[in-house]
Parts: structure tokens; sequence; C-alpha cells
């Protein structure tokens, strides 16, 4: 008699592990965090006399988002979906939290951080984003049928993004807020939304969009900035030029690793949101290429696992793994598209790249979670068949 993950272990999770999706995240890791010292060894240095500051709270945090996601990794799928409307709850709870007296954090002009007493200082947006995607993957998944008729979906579903949004838009965060309505609207389409429907959100979202940049001054300037930004070099156009400066200086094998000129006080946010243009500085056009094409790698591998997914019925683990490739592929193009002057800057980190404790952890978390959505894929149609 034939017995589902018997002694043979022709099933097993760890043998059914998509080897391009952890080579692919092996690589970035690895990449990033050597990029992510060269570019922070020059601000770490002044602000805290160790150049390798950055690099021992960028390596604990993968550290832990590698040991958390692996236990993550051994709970079952299925479960995320369970949990239900808590997730929308605890992530609007987490988004609240800076607002409350002596725990928010303020920080370059903006509060979306949290002071919680001996703990590390956390930035809301990491953990609470993770619960949001699984709150819209499971919405999307119980609603299908409302979701595939009716525009009534959409607005029950906004009851819980829509004060996210506007949480996020008061820290400021306009970035983030973006990238979640994308997420939304992306999922909403795959889910079967009709299209006439799906017209009626893109035009209300590009009127929101409208409102919030042309309302909001520094926003404004943002987004005219970067149209001419040698019209103000020294003022509103200052990091993207300095940005320009070091793409241009790396030519098609960049000046070498750790020899970037504008890392050195003239670039700012050269270990987060600009770390790219030290990659193209450092590393060259060669360099760049290679760093998208791991990336492509790894947006191909998470939409390959949530097709495959929703091929097999598994709706929430696909509606999940295709959320986190909208998240992904949308902070890679515009992080990127803002270092080389194509989009307005929205202070959007390039993931497992850039620096960002919250946000490393959070990521591979995130994918582990992606990479158990793979791994149940063929054991779950193996054991079908038997």
């Amino acid at each position: 008699m034939n017995q589902p993950f018997s002694k043979k272990k022709r099933f097993s999770f760890f043998e059914n592990i998509d080897n391009l999706f952890v080579v692919s995240v092996a690589l970035l890791l690895m990449g990033g965090m050597v990029m992510m010292t060269s570019a922070s060894m020059p601000v770490a240095a002044r602000n805290f006399a160790d150049p390798f500051h950055y690099f021992y709270k960028q390596g604990f945090a993968a550290c832990l988002g590698l040991i958390v996601g692996f236990l993550f990794f051994l709970i079952p799928t299925n479960f995320w979906e369970k949990l239900g409307i808590l997730t929308a709850l605890i992530a609007i709870g987490l988004l609240a939290l800076v607002y409350i007296p002596g725990m928010g954090l303020e920080a370059n002009g903006a509060i979306r951080w949290v002071d919680i007493g001996p703990l590390p200082t956390i930035q809301v947006i990491d953990p609470a984003r993770f619960l949001l995607i699984i709150y819209i993957a499971g919405y999307c998944f119980r609603q299908q049928k409302q979701v595939e008729m009716t525009f009534l979906s959409l607005i029950k579903l906004m009851i819980f993004i829509l004060p996210a949004c506007i949480l996020l838009l008061l820290q400021p965060d306009f970035g983030s807020t973006v990238v979640l309505l994308a997420i939304v609207a992306s999922l909403f389409f795959v889910a079967g939304f009709k299209f006439r429907y799906f017209f009626v959100l893109l035009l209300s979202l590009a009127s929101v969009f409208w409102l919030l940049v042309y309302k909001v001054q520094y926003r404004l300037d943002r987004i005219t900035s970067f149209l001419d930004p040698w019209a103000d070099p020294l003022g509103d156009s200052y990091q993207l030029v300095n940005s320009l400066i070091a793409i241009g200086s790396g030519g098609w094998f960049g000046v070498g690793l750790g020899e970037s000129m504008q890392k050195l006080g003239y670039l700012p946010e050269a270990h987060t949101d600009f770390i790219f243009a030290v990659i193209a500085e450092e590393l060259g056009l060669i360099g760049v290429v290679l760093i998208i094409g791991i990336y492509a790698l790894l947006i191909w591998r998470i939409f390959s696992i949530s097709l495959h997914a929703m091929k097999h019925n598994r709706v929430f683990q696909g509606y999940f793994a295709f959320s986190v490739g909208i998240w992904i592929t949308a902070q890679v193009v515009v992080n990127i598209g803002v270092n080389m002057g194509v989009l307005p800057t929205k202070g959007l980190i390039l993931p497992l790249i850039s620096y960002g404790s919250n946000a490393m952890t959070m990521t591979l978390i995130t994918l582990f979670i992606v990479l158990k959505i793979g791994c149940e894929n063929p054991v779950i149609k193996a054991n079908r068949r038997i």
C-alpha cells in the first residue's frame, strides 16, 4: 500500500525546494551585504566611529530573518489564511503605534519608527505590509465570487485598507501607500475583477494620486524636480543629480569596489534609497545588469510559484505569492527608476540590498513563506495522484 510522505521521502518538502529561487535570494543577500557595507562605511565611520556599524546591524537582521523565516517555513501555508481579519487589525494597530506619545520616533521629517523599551526600534510598515498581504490574499480567496461579480467586494476590502493608507500618508510614507494600492489593484485584476470595475478602480487611484501630489507642496516639488534635475542641482534635485553623477562615473566596469566618490558625503542615503547609484559607480554597467538579472530571476520564480499554486486550486497560496511578486517588482522598479531619474523620489529601498534591518528581516520571512508554497505545490500534486 502506497503511503504519502512515507520513509521513501519522495515528496519531502526539502527535496522540492526551488533551487533557482534559493540561489537568487542567496546572491542578492550576499552581494547586498557587500555593497551595503561599501556604501555605508563613510557615514558609519563619521557617525559611529565604526565603519562596520551598519554591517553588524544588517547582518544581525539577516540572521534573524533566516531563523524566523525557517521556523515559518515549517508552518503549513493554509495556517496564514485562517488568521483572517485578525491580520488586518494587527497591521492597522501597528501603523497606529507611531502616533502614541513617547513611542513614535521621527527621522528625516517622517514618523515611521516605534520605540518599545529595550527592544530595537521597529519601522512599522514592514510587519504591517506582511500582514496586509496575508489579509488581501485571504480576502480575495474567501470572496472569490463577489470579487468576480460586484464592485461591493472592493468597497468591503477598503474598509481595512483605507485606514492603513491614511495612517501611512500621515507619517508620511507616500511610496509604501502606492505599493500597497498597487498590490490591491493587481490582485483584484488576477482574481477576476470585471474590467469596467477595474477601469473605475484605476481612475479612482489616479485621481487620489493627483490630489495627494497637487495638495502637498513637497510632493509636487519632487514630481517636477525629476523632470529637469539640473534646474535646481543644489536644492530639490540634489540627490538625483549626485545619483546621476555616480551612475555616469561607473562606465562599463565601474571604478572598483569601495572606490565610490559620491558616497563620501555627496550622495545622501547612499546605503539606503540610493545604493543602486553606488553599485553602478563601483561595479559599472556590467554589475548593474547582473543585479537586475538576479532580481528578474527571483521575480520570475515568485510568479511561477504563484501560477503553479493557482493551477492546483491553491488559490490563497497563489494570491499570496502573486502579491509578494508585485511588491518586490514595484520596489525594484521604483528604486532603480528613482536612481536613474526616470521616476520621482519615493523613499523605497532595494530589497535585500539596501540597508534596513526591519525590511531585511521581514523580506526574508516573507520569501521563506513563498518558498514553502513552492515546496508544497509538487507535494500536494503527488499526494493527490497516489
